[in-house]
């Protein structure tokens, strides 16, 4: 029984990471969408990557390279941003799920070693 909260504490805590990820992430591209006409405004997102590895904190939103710059110096683009909220929908459905699947699985082995 010891094993398996620690192997739930390990797992959910890891997903909770990632969601907590994908909630700062769905903030920032609803805050380039926002301003997508702002002159001057340039695109943020976060490094996930990086941010899994430190597991640390509020995360660090950073200026996205390589986007097409327009005239008044705002590089928003509403085709990148629209499907980043697609894919961060999908990853958060896909997290919960599994966090869904972990619990099932402790209450069934909660209640399979009660019964025994």
């Amino acid at each position: 029984m010891q094993l398996t909260g620690i192997m739930l504490d390990r797992t959910a805590g890891q997903l909770e990471r990632y969601m907590d990820l994908l909630s700062a992430r769905q903030k920032l591209v609803a805050s380039n969408i926002a301003n997508v006409d702002t002159p001057g405004y340039h695109t943020q997102d976060l490094d996930f990557e990086a941010e899994l590895r430190t597991a640390a904190g509020e995360p660090a939103a950073r200026p996205v390279e390589g986007l097409p710059t327009k005239n008044d110096g705002n590089n928003v683009s509403i085709d990148r941003e629209s499907r980043l909220l697609a894919e961060n929908a999908l990853r958060f459905q896909i997290a919960s799920s599994l966090l869904r699947t972990e619990l099932r699985l402790v209450r069934s082995a909660i209640h399979e070693g009660a019964s025994a």
